[in-house]
């Protein structure tokens, strides 16, 4: 296979036009110089590649500075009312080419660094240093599970786009989520120590640390209460720019991490315990230690309320404080009146982790500012929104009375007191209904008592979204349906999208271009503009150019996979792609019957034209998740064995894609011609991932589901691959019984697949290896993978007979790409600002720090 033009050599043959930028290389030359020689090797003769990275960063950052403070300054000045997103997880991934793109940099970094020459001896010439190279030294910021987090990071990019006045708030994890390794088959965790070189994009900020109180008990006064004798832990902030798309507006994630007080336990000292008590500190910092690898899962961890309390009250510190004195270079207060917070405060909190945020400001605005009860509920219930991001009941948040007790006591009292007046209106409203008043309450009885974060969320905000229209409407019918029919003016949707930045501007430069020629560069701060492609369905030289740049990105990540997997692919067979977290309702088990269905039908006819295929799927497993784990097992079991059958050849490969993650994603997603999203319908909130997969091309395979639902919509009926249950013939197959054994022993391809897994065929040497599996298929499958597996194989196949006309399945592909505008998240943004912040986003560009005011 020859090797496809890189990146690199493809911006030297095309300029990506006005996406590339003009820049002054010999000034960044000059800068990259400097902080080679002066920021970080003066006490060393040599510089390593991570030195050559670590240079060019603090290059680009200081492009940021200028326009980070003057961003900071201006909203001082004009204060605008400020959106402060918290969340437990922001997915970011690196940062050095989406800063370059955004700032307009890339080309002329990308010519600096190669016109730094360096001796090589192997080949004894000067060689330029390689961009790519470079960019693959910058570690992943993995500080999120999977859609979740990576929707905060895409909303953090739009929310500076857009020019609002918006801070992300998180915590800065040592450890973000898990680097997976798959060691004979099996998934093995290995912990991500992304901070051992240090970061060159944040600034930490001691000015600003702020104390968090754990534990205590409360004191009841006539002049109100006090949380006494608590333990405190600090929090210090570390801020790290996020600059929008050529606007010069630079907004900020503030990351918390856990600091122990000076002071912390030295009593100790006096019984000679000096060196426990200062080995105990550890204890408090542990908050900030690591991400709980935990996807569509509650844990009910005291570490992880410990997490989830600290994030907020911290923020809610430096909300308040920003409040009172927003004026640049000041700490006076300026303002003590609190009825205008929601005029000038919007907090959105991500999915129920940060739920604490609302009793947080009932205890600071009631004990702390001597607020009555009823104004302060008042402005806590104007400032606080509240995003849903599951159905799934093992996914919602319900924490023990018990440890809410212990860790929080004066919480729970307000959380009482909310749920008493809460309650009282669900009475008032509904005299003598016992049982609405039970579903309703924030309290769960029966067994252990619990508190339901969710019911917190809505009672507390004044809005709460789903994120995807089939989402928001099953929020409506059921789980919250108690709620919908109490309060319809709360509740709305908001369907995820992307940033086209990340997602297509950086990531698939070659087809960017190519768009760009067609309808000019708008678009990539107008997603709608996409549409203008329509017009060239028909277009022989531009069906053309789409499918050739397709074919360099598979390539490209042919070689890739070649270089990482030694298993060597066909490029020209079709790279069907499912990634993502590994859930039994995301269905990979659905995946992986196709697999050996097919598999089985070219054993059987290996004579017969078969459309090749390889079928890629990756996605990591939570630690804890026993059948997750058996779902890659089984996975990588199905690759040995099909990869090594010679009758197969390479008209079918497996591969599963160790260590999924964002920089991973950036190189399958253009590569792929396959999305698959296929879970039971009515169990995928939105899906992120199916979007990315659209809008680089690729057509998708799925259910009625999520937001495949509007995707389909907005592509045009035909142009995806859809099959199975909607969500009302799941819910009537619920009523009647889901029977797995009657589809085994009616579907024969089924039943020998089933057989196979069972008896051993894909693990001869242990062939009771994935028993636990076909015995969760057979009797306890709650999301019903056989009911779907008879038109799920008939679609595949029609997927196969169109891979087989390329000028037809491209024709599909440009419709897709075309209707993929809705799926940015500026318009998600723009529709939370106006529709639930009360801002209003703006394409104005701040003056650049070189120019005068």
């Amino acid at each position: 296979m020859s090797k496809p033009l890189s990146d690199h050599d493809r911006k030297k043959q095309i300029s990506v036009r006005g996406l590339a930028g003009v820049e002054n290389v010999a000034d960044l030359k000059k800068n990259f110089n400097r902080h080679l020689h002066f920021t970080l090797v003066k006490d060393r003769n040599v510089s390593t590649k991570r030195d050559y990275y670590f240079a060019l960063a603090h290059t680009v950052r200081d492009h940021l500075v200028g326009r980070w403070i003057r961003t900071q300054q201006s909203y001082y000045e004009k204060d605008p009312k400020r959106v402060y997103y918290i969340s437990l997880e922001f997915y970011m991934g690196r940062t050095l080419q989406n800063t370059m793109v955004n700032l307009a940099l890339e080309n002329a970094c990308d010519e600096a660094v190669y016109q730094v020459r360096l001796y090589n001896k192997a080949s004894q010439c000067n060689l330029g240093l390689d961009m790519e190279e470079l960019q693959e030294m910058e570690e992943d910021a993995g500080l999120g599970n999977g859609g979740l987090g990576r929707l905060a990071a895409c909303f953090l990019d739009s929310m500076a786009s857009l020019g609002l006045a918006a801070y992300g708030y998180g915590i800065r994890y040592e450890f973000g989520i898990f680097n997976q390794k798959i060691s004979n088959g099996w998934q093995v965790e290995e912990a991500d120590d992304w901070l051992r070189y240090g970061n060159p994009w944040e600034k930490a900020r001691p000015e600003y640390m702020r104390p968090v109180h754990f534990y205590g008990r409360t004191e009841h006064h006539p002049d109100g209460v006090k949380w006494v004798d608590t333990q405190v832990v600090l929090a210090l902030p570390y801020d790290t720019p996020v600059p929008g798309y050529r606007n010069n507006i630079v907004n900020t994630m503030r990351l918390w991490s856990a600091k122990a007080p000076c002071e912390f336990n030295l009593k100790d000292f006096n019984v000679g315990g000096y060196i426990q008590a200062v080995l105990d500190r550890n204890l408090a910092e542990n908050i900030s230690r690591v991400l709980y690898p935990n996807d569509n899962f509650f844990e009910g961890k005291e570490l992880r309320l410990k997490q989830e309390y600290f994030v907020v009250a911290a923020t809610l510190q430096d909300i308040i404080r920003r409040f009172k004195a927003s004026k640049f270079g000041s700490r006076d207060i300026v303002r003590t009146d609190f009825s205008s917070l929601p005029d000038k405060v919007a907090i959105q909190l991500n999915d129920t982790h940060p739920a604490l945020a609302i009793p947080e400001l009932m205890r600071v605005l009631v004990d702390e500012e001597k607020l009555p009860w009823e104004k302060a509920w008042d402005i806590c219930n104007k400032t606080c929104a509240y995003t849903n991001h599951t159905v799934l009941p093992e996914a919602l948040e319900r924490w023990p009375i018990d440890l809410f007790q212990t860790l929080l006591p004066r919480h729970l009292e307000i959380i009482y007191e909310i749920n008493r007046r809460h309650m009282e209106r669900v009475s008032s409203l509904y005299p003598g209904d016992v049982d609405r008043m039970r579903r309703m309450s924030l309290i769960e009885e029966g067994g252990q008592k619990r508190v339901n974060m969710a019911h917190l969320c809505i009672v507390g905000s004044h809005a709460v979204n789903g994120v995807a229209r089939i989402h928001s409407d099953i929020l409506k019918a059921t789980v919250f349906k108690d709620f919908y029919e109490m309060d319809p003016h709360k509740f709305q949707n908001k369907t995820n999208g992307i940033t086209p930045r990340r997602w297509l501007v950086m990531c698939n430069p070659g087809l960017a271009e190519v768009i760009a020629e067609r309808i000019g560069e708008d678009f990539i701060r107008d997603l709608d503009q996409l549409k203008k492609l329509r017009n060239f369905v028909n277009d022989e030289a531009f069906i053309r150019d789409i499918a050739k740049v397709k074919q360099e990105n598979k390539l490209k990540f042919a070689v890739h996979l070649e270089e990482h997997y030694k298993v060597k692919i066909n490029p020209n067979s079709m790279f069907d792609v499912q990634v993502k977290r590994i859930h039994e309702y995301k269905r990979q088990l659905l995946n992986c019957l196709h697999i050996i269905t097919f598999y089985n039908r070219i054993k059987k006819q290996p004579n017969k034209q078969w459309t090749p295929r390889t079928i890629m799927i990756g996605g990591k497993a939570a630690p804890g998740y026993h059948t997750a784990k058996m779902i890659i097992r089984l996975i990588t079991a199905i690759g040995e064995v099909v990869n090594n059958d010679p009758v197969v050849g390479d008209r079918l490969k497996v591969i599963f894609l160790e260590n999924y993650r964002v920089t991973l994603a950036e190189k399958a997603i253009p590569a792929s011609d396959l999305s698959e999203q296929i879970s039971t319908a009515g169990t995928e909130a939105s899906g992120t991932g199916n979007m990315k997969f659209m809008l680089n091309g690729a057509l998708t395979i799925g259910t009625m589901d999520g937001a495949n639902v509007e995707m389909a919509e907005e592509a045009g009926d035909g142009n995806l691959f859809i099959f199975g249950m909607r969500v009302e013939d799941v819910d009537a197959m619920d009523a009647k019984g889901y029977n797995a054994s009657e589809y085994y022993n009616r579907i024969p391809e089924l039943k020998q697949a089933i057989d196979q897994i069972a008896g051993g065929f894909f693990s001869p040497k242990q062939p009771d290896l994935f028993k636990d599996i076909v015995n969760m298929l057979m009797h306890h499958d709650r999301f019903k993978v056989f009911a779907d597996y008879e038109d799920y194989i008939k679609c595949q196949e029609k997927v196969s007979a169109l891979y087989m006309k390329p000028k037809e399945w491209t024709k599909k592909v440009i419709h897709n790409i075309a209707g993929s505008g809705k799926f940015s998240s500026d318009r998600t943004i723009s529709q939370y600002a106006r529709e639930i912040w009360g801002v209003e986003p703006t394409l104005e560009k701040l003056a650049a720090p070189d120019d005068p005011k």
